[in-house]
């Protein structure tokens, strides 16, 4: 099982990092942008090579994030599917 708790502590916000939106592990790599690719049918492997400092677990914790956020704030789902 999966600690989600953990997992969550890979995604920061800094307001000196593309404007506070949520990143992998202060990296200037957004969780938004990892969910883009994933989305767009990229495959985890994928994405782990084309950034190589990425470990497997960044990218669970996107999805996590992504889940949580979208449990508390049900419009964004929806937002997300204005963005096709």
């Amino acid at each position: 099982m999966v600690d989600e708790q953990k997992l969550l502590t890979r995604i920061t916000v800094n307001p000196e990092i593309f404007g506070g939106k949520p990143i992998i592990r202060g990296r200037r790599l957004a969780v938004e942008h990892v969910l883009s690719m994933l989305a767009a049918g990229d495959a985890a492997d994928t994405i782990l090579e084309g950034y190589p400092w990425l470990e497997p677990e960044d990218i669970q914790a996107c999805l996590v994030y992504a889940e949580r956020a979208s449990e508390s704030d049900p419009s964004s789902a929806r937002d997300l599917e204005s963005c096709d």
